[in-house]
């Protein structure tokens, strides 16, 4: 039991790492293109920013789906990489459809795939939809103020 808990909380911890550094990566990536996001037409943009985040998200969810599967497969609770990853994305996205279940003495484990899963896929929904707020907020202050500076031209 406690060999399943340090080791389901090292895994927990390593999507964790794992997210975050992808993250930073991503924000490099966001301020690069930062002014050509600010500029009009802003729709198109954000269509392509939310595709790219969703994308960003799935990726990430599927290396941390690898990650719980090959911890699976090196304690051999699965007999083949099919049913190690099939159970690792039915347990990491909750769905548990009872089709395939852990042997009872690795239930535990599954149980963290379980948290870490609830967890991953709530920061990543966090994440996504504070980068679309966030540049929701900035493309109307960019569009507000260039309408200010329009009008001031106008009355000169």
């Amino acid at each position: 039991m406690l060999f399943q808990i340090a080791l389901g909380s090292v895994l927990i911890l390593t999507t964790i790492v794992a997210g975050s550094l992808s993250l930073y990566l991503v924000e490099i990536v966001l301020w690069r293109v930062h002014g050509w996001l600010l500029r009009e037409p802003h729709w198109p943009k954000m269509f392509i920013m939310v595709m790219a985040a969703s994308l960003w998200a799935l990726g990430l969810m599927g290396v941390c789906v690898w990650l719980w599967a090959s911890a699976f497969r090196a304690l051999s609770v699965f007999p083949t990489w099919e049913l190690a990853v099939y159970f690792a994305l039915e347990t990491f996205t909750t769905l548990g459809f009872g089709d395939v279940l852990a042997p009872p003495r690795w239930r535990i484990l599954a149980g963290m795939a379980a948290a870490n899963g609830l967890l991953n896929f709530g920061l990543m929904t966090a994440v996504l939809m504070e980068g679309v707020r966030d540049l929701r907020i900035r493309q109307s202050r960019s569009r507000s103020s260039r309408q200010g500076h329009r009008a001031g031209h106008e009355e000169v």
